[in-house]
Parts: C-alpha cells; structure tokens; sequence
C-alpha cells in the first residue's frame, strides 16, 4: 500500500551509514601471472585501500592485512601503487604503503613469509621520497618507477623522475643506491612502458602552467644493455596535445591517446617514423581516455593477438575490443554502462572496473574468445532492496546563449510513498570536483539517501567537464566561477521551471572544485536557498601563491589567467573576499589534513561571515585529506547535510538523524 508523505519525510532503509560503508570503488586492476590483482576501499578499517587477489578458485583474499595501506601520494592525488610479476616462490609483489610512502617488496606464498620488506629509505631520508607507477624488471632485479623527491620546504620544492630500485633492498637504508633513469628536465613524469623487446621506454611529460588534459609530451629513449636510457627525445605531443597514455603493440609499434582531432583517440605508430605519420586507429567523435589526475590511469591495453582493450564514450564508457587493421570496435555485453580509467590483459582475457546506476563498481573479466563477460572481484550486493535505488535520467539543459549542459537526474523514488499531488520536491544541485573531470551515471548510495525519503538529486557536467571533446572541456577556459556556476543554475532553474523542483527548496553541493562551485553560487547567485560546501577552494589568490601542492599550483593560469596579468579576477571571483554576500545557510565540511585546500581558506571564509546573521555550521575532521574516506567522517558529513536541507526546507524527517546546530 503506497502512502502519502511529504517530500523528504519518506522513511528510507539506506541509512548514513550504510552509504559510508559502500563507499568508493576497486582500482589499479592487473594480473600477477594468471591471477586478477586490485586495490579496494575500506572504510570501516580507517579508509585504507587493500590489495586483493582472485586465487585461481575464485577467493578473493587481502594480501595485507590493516593497517597496510596500499597507497601513492605522488602529486597528492597519487598513482598506480603497485606492480606484480609470477616468481619462483608465487607471486611478487611491489607496492606503495600510505603511511611512509616506503615501497616494498613481498611475496605472499613464499615459504617462511616473514611479510612485507622495505626497498625504499624511510622518508625524510635526502628530502621527502614518494613513488608510484612501478614496472617490475626481475631480470634486472630492480624496479622501475616514477620518484618524487622533495627538496625544500615548500610544496613546490619537487623533483620528479623515473628511477630504477633494486629489488634486494640495499636502497632502503641507502638513497644513493637508487639510479636515475631519465634526465628531470620534465616536471612531471609517468612512469615507462617498455619495448617487447626491453630495448625502448616511452611515458608521458608535462611541465608547469599546462595541466595534463592541456598539453604532454609522448618522451622515447633507448635503453642500454646496462638498463640506462640514451637521450630522451619527444615523439608526439606538445603545448596543445594531450597524451593520456602510451602503450607499445606486440609487434613493437607504439600506440597512444592524443586529443589532436579534439577527441582522445587512438594511435599507432612506428617508433622510428615521426608522429605526423602516426595512423588513427578508430577516429570517431569519442573518448579513448580521459584526464590523468593520478599517475597511471589507463583507458586501454594491448592483448597478444593484436587486438586492443579499450574504454570508450561520449559521456559514458564501454568495455571494447578493437581491431586496429580494420578500426572496428565490438563492446561487450551485459548490465554494465560505466567503466572505470582502469583495464588490463592477460592472453585472452581483460579486466576492468566497471558499473550501472543498479549496481555499484565491481571488477568485471572479459573473455575475448567467447565473448563472455563475468564478474570476478567485489561483486556488487544489494544491501537493500533495489525498489529504493533511484532511477536516473539522462538530460540535456541550455544556458546562456544556447550552450548545452550535460546532466543526471534522480527523481525523489520510494517504492512505499509518495508526495501529494499539490506539492513539489526539493532538489540538490551536484557540483563534481575537478573542475576537469566528469559525473559518471554509476549507483551511488548517497545519492540514494537523499532520492529513498524524497529529496531529488541533479549531477551536473558544466561546461569544462570531460567525456565531451576538448571544445566541452575548453569552454572553462578562464571562465571557472562563471561558466560552471551559470551551468549549474540553468540546470536548477530550468528544474523548476517545467514544474519537476520546487523553486523555493533548491541547494547546492559540491566538494574541491564542486566545493568552489558552490560557494560562488552562493556568494554570486540567489539561486539557492541553502548549500553544503566540502573541502572547497576558496581564495583563488591564495591558492595560487602557495596554499596548495604542486600539480595544481599553476591550474588557476588556464581556468582564471595568471595572477600577475588579472589579479583583479581573482579577487572579483574569490569566495573568501565575498563572504559577506551569503544570505543562505551552509554547511562547511573540511579536512584538517588536507594540502589541495587547506583547512586554512575555510578558517579566513568564516572569519567574514561570524556575526551576519546567516545560518551555518562547520564540521572540521582529524585524520582527514582531500576526500573522505573514514566511515564515521563520511556518516556525519551525510547527516550532517541532511539535516541542513531538513530544517531549510522544513522536513519533518523520518528516523532518528542527529540535528545540526547552525550557528549565525
């Protein structure tokens, strides 16, 4: 029997608590011989990522227990932490721990298993020392990989390279003993991808102001018999070409991503030809990649036959094999719609990550033989009943001059209630972070926790987010502050307008670059009638002198212009020196270990608005970074912001969820 309840009175079975415990998703899959390797959340076990095996009987084991933390904070937001390789004694494995950044070496089945040993020197050893990306080369007993060694004080006292460490931990009390392969003459570097044959390495460059998605430089350089590198030389990329990977062909050639069409698409080439001859594999107005936030991201994977793995879209990705000789790409089958910028190959067979919006991310494998695909790792269970999960929309909106916004929306969905006909439903705008980045249409509890007691849901892909081309991308050029915040009200207003949102009871959310979106919707706009403001940035100028890391320190050139050429700008479109245009209530959510956006920016905001009369909270959380990962952080951050929409909108709330207390 369906009863009759006000919008955001539904009583829901998806609790805080049980969205915190479902969060995140699997990463970094591999194959260790024939195993399927990859790293999962857990936050429940103090938001650490454990490395997992699927053993040849179908368990899937933690090869670590906690407190292991299988974890790179290379340019903070980190990288591939891990490699493996089938030895004598099983399986070999090299990984990053989160606590001292240390690489070590273990081997789970050897006899006698003494467990994890360091390779690495403790940090602080000759400056601060992280790594990621590892390539194991056993034959040379050492491996390879990208090392980030801090030089001063500042976060922009950094070096990268890529580096080869013994494999028989004689670096790990000895920084000398770790040899230098390429020259540093690149501020950021992935780690290499060598030849078939062992004689070539190829990775990906970039240097500051360009961000990744801006422009990188495909570097090759010949490998010595003495596993040193010759001369690096660049084969393709530059200023305005974005390379998201390389990768090398069975038969030596190589194969990378570039967004030269204004799509990342694929490429083959011959190492000794120049790139201008380099032939597109599948030229279609498509992605074949996406933008490299982490160090080793890969949307594609060379299988022996010849054939390609690739994860691909226009706004979503499918799992595909493509023929190079013909350019024909066949998706596979089954529920999934969402893949993951993970996927790997071993013989036949292929493993990503993959979802729905009925299912959350779960390690999928594709038998290219037969085309079967199974789900072989963290296999999504319904922790309630699916008739509470919402279901999704795909829309397009239009804002100033016509422009296209891209957008998911979750009607309020309860499979026992309804509202009365006369009334209309709050909706929450999500503002993703990035900015360069992208909302995929994926199950996400918490947004089931808003839509399951009638509160609706609206992602929003603003302009300058990717899965769109490079001209979607671009249109955040400068703009950041403008054209995502006018995005994101057309999308609201335009809710309201055809009669499916309540115009009075319309928020806005968003966490990093989402949190900045918000607070300038909320400074800049009256919009909103409230909004929950997360790990934010807040005073461009600031962020931009300093108080942020390395990778993002000259971000603010493409999405602002430089400081030094329209200072005005960044003060016209800063938060923190606007504080006092908020009239609507918020809640702030903040890490206090955070070094995207520190804590510091939150502490100068509210500064300016103590006193004025407007509603709001602040919430800062110990042991926290950019991105929450602790389940009770993420339990009171959820109820925190839902009791923020309840007492605004006037919701009588179902269940016992704890009131915040707003302060003025």
């Amino acid at each position: 029997m369906t009863q009759t309840r006000a919008y955001g009175s539904w009583p829901s079975p998806i609790d805080a608590e049980l969205a915190a415990t479902h969060d995140g998703a699997p990463a970094y899959v591999g194959f260790v011989g024939a195993e399927t390797w990859w790293t999962e959340p857990r936050p429940t076990e103090a938001g650490r990522r454990a490395l997992v095996r699927r053993l040849p009987d179908g368990e899937e084991r933690t090869v670590l227990p906690a407190p292991w933390n299988v974890r790179s904070r290379v340019v903070e937001y980190g990288g591939r932490p891990w490699a493996g390789a089938e030895g004598p004694a099983g399986p070999l494995v090299v990984f990053v721990d989160f606590a001292d950044q240390r690489l070590y070496a273990y081997e789970p089945d050897a006899p006698g298993d003494e467990g994890p040993r360091p390779l690495t020197p403790v940090s602080g050893t000759g400056g601060g020392l992280r790594w990621a990306d590892p390539v194991l080369r056993p034959e040379r007993g050492e491996v390879w990989c990208v090392l980030e060694e801090f030089t001063g004080e500042a976060p922009t006292d950094v070096r990268r390279v890529i580096a080869a460490v013994p494999l028989d931990g004689s670096a790990a009390g000895d920084r000398g003993a770790v040899r230098e392969l390429s020259d540093g003459r690149h501020r950021f570097v992935t780690g290499p991808r060598l030849s078939p044959d062992g004689t070539r390495a190829a990775w990906i460059a970039w240097d500051h102001p360009r961000m990744p998605w801006d422009g990188t430089e495909l570097t090759l350089a010949d490998v010595r018999d003495d596993g040193t590198f010759a001369a690096a030389r660049t084969f393709a990329g530059g200023p305005d070409e974005s390379v998201a990977q390389v990768e090398w062909a069975p038969d030596g050639r190589l194969l990378f991503s570039s967004d030269r069409s204004g799509w990342w698409n694929l490429y083959r080439a011959d190492p000794e030809a120049e790139a201008a001859d380099a032939w597109p594999l599948c030229p279609r107005e498509e992605e074949f990649a996406g933008p490299l936030w982490q160090i080793g991201l890969n949307w594609f994977a060379p299988l022996e036959s010849g054939l390609i793995a690739v994860v691909h879209g226009k706004g979503a990705t499918a799992l595909g094999i493509l023929d190079p000789e013909t350019g024909e790409v066949v998706d596979s089958a089954g529920p999934w719609t969402e893949w993951a910028s993970t996927v790997a190959a071993h013989g036949s067979r292929v493993v990503g990550v993959a979802a729905s919006p009925r299912s959350a991310y779960e390690v999928v494998e594709l038998d290219t033989c037969t085309g079967h695909a199974r789900v072989v790792g963290a296999a999504h269970d319904d922790p309630v009943d699916p008739t509470y999960y919402p279901e999704p929309q795909i829309r397009t909106f239009y804002g100033p001059a016509g422009r296209e916004i891209h957008a998911h929306i979750y009607p309020p969905h309860h499979p026992g209630h309804t509202a009365p006909d006369d009334e209309l439903p709050p909706y929450v705008v999500w503002a993703h972070g990035g900015p360069t980045s992208r909302a995929p249409l994926v199950l996400d509890l918490a947004i089931a926790y808003f839509t399951s007691r009638g509160i609706g849901v609206a992602e929003v892909n603003y302009g300058g987010s990717t899965g769109y081309g490079r001209a979607y991308r671009d249109r955040l050029r400068e703009q950041w502050g403008i054209a995502d915040v006018e995005d994101c009200a057309a999308v609201a207003l335009g809710l309201a307008d055809e009669g499916t949102a309540d115009r009075a009871r319309l928020a806005i959310r968003g966490g990093s670059a989402g949190g900045w979106t918000t607070a300038v919707s909320l400074t800049g706009t009256d919009v909103y009638a409230c909004g929950t403001i997360i790990y934010p940035v807040l005073d461009l100028a600031a962020f931009a002198s300093g108080e942020t890391h390395d990778l993002e320190s000259r971000y603010l050139d493409s999405l602002v212009g430089r400081l030094d050429e329209v200072p005005g700008r960044y003060a016209e479109r800063s938060p923190a020196l606007h504080a006092e245009l908020i009239t609507a209530p918020f809640l702030l959510l903040q890490g206090l270990d955070d070094v995207v956006c520190p804590p510091a920016q939150c502490e100068r905001f509210l500064a300016r608005t103590e006193g004025r009369g407007v509603p709001h909270a602040y919430i800062a959380f110990e042991g926290e970074g950019h991105g929450f990962r602790r389940a009770d952080t993420m339990i009171r951050a959820l109820e925190a912001e839902l009791s923020l929409y309840a007492q605004v909108f006037r919701i009588d709330l179902a269940g016992g969820v704890p009131i915040l207390e707003l302060g003025k």
